[in-house]
């Protein structure tokens, strides 16, 4: 699959403005995101993109903000090297894990390593969102625990999870991409105990699970809560990210209107992983 890779230049800069604009994009099909100095670089499929969304949300900020609007076909072959030359470099989370790609060299040693092939799925732990998701979960006690990742992207967060002990892991993505690298993924960490599906929160059924990741837009956390409260064991735990710090309100007003006790937030530059209990 072709994806476009939209570069947005915002004049005078506005990090504010651009978390705002990854935002309404991500509503419209932009599968991920790069932060730049002064903008960012968006990733759309070919098929889903649609100029029109771009230059109407644009002109929403045009009375106080200038933009410019680049676009680059991304080969689906290409996409490694786009990764290995420009933006995946080995990450240490909370100096306990190390997150990198087949094709670096030279990093730190940690206690975990998870190696990661990069693709157009979502989750390198360069994001503030997986790097939250990740802290929190080299926080939890995971032994003997069945883990749900919905929204897997990488499959990094299920591969973390196994790594501290889960029992097994079931990873659900709506993208073929996201499906095809966690099983790669897996497979690069030796992981045995994770599996992966193609689908959204409608798979899920009577199964319960001890904990669950969901690292998704706001927009789909809200309309997924009850499914997600639905699959927890009682005291099980939920982990959800994806979100903005002016999100919290709506999140846990829903949450606790399922059965789901607040556990408490952490935020890293406006973006927020919540933890919930169920009760």
């Amino acid at each position: 699959m072709d994806y476009f890779k939209i570069e947005i230049d915002i004049t005078p800069f506005e990090e504010w403005l651009r978390d705002v604009l990854m935002a309404q994009l991500a509503e419209t099909g932009f599968e991920s995101f790069t932060e730049t100095t002064t903008g960012m670089e968006a990733f759309i499929p070919v098929a889903a993109f649609h100029e029109a969304d771009v230059f109407d949300l644009l002109k929403l900020f045009e009375e106080n903000f200038s933009f410019r609007v680049s676009k680059e076909v991304i080969k689906s072959q290409n996409w490694n090297e786009v990764w290995e030359k420009n933006y995946f470099k080995p990450l240490v989370i909370a100096g306990e894990c190390l997150v990198r790609a087949p094709f670096h060299k030279e990093y730190p040693r940690c206690k975990y390593e998870i190696v990661i092939e990069p693709n157009m799925a979502f989750g390198t732990g360069n994001h503030e969102t997986t790097s939250l998701m990740l802290e929190a979960i080299l926080k939890e006690e995971l032994t003997g625990k069945k883990v749900l990742d919905m929204g897997c992207g990488t499959g990094i967060l299920g591969i973390m999870a196994s790594m501290k002990g889960a029992l097994q892991i079931t990873a659900i993505d709506i993208d073929e991409w996201s499906v095809k690298g966690t099983h790669e993924n897996a497979a690069l960490n030796n992981i045995k105990n994770l599996i992966v599906k193609k689908g959204d929160a409608s798979l899920l059924g009577d199964e319960k699970y001890d904990i669950i990741f969901a690292n998704i837009h706001k927009n789909v956390l809200m309309e997924d809560l009850p499914v997600y409260a639905g699959c927890l064991n009682n005291n099980g735990k939920l982990f959800i990210s994806g979100f903005y710090t002016e999100d919290i309100p709506d999140l846990t007003a829903k949450a606790e209107s399922v059965g789901l006790k607040d556990a408490g937030f952490t935020t890293k530059n406006n973006w927020v992983a919540g933890f919930f209990v169920k009760s």
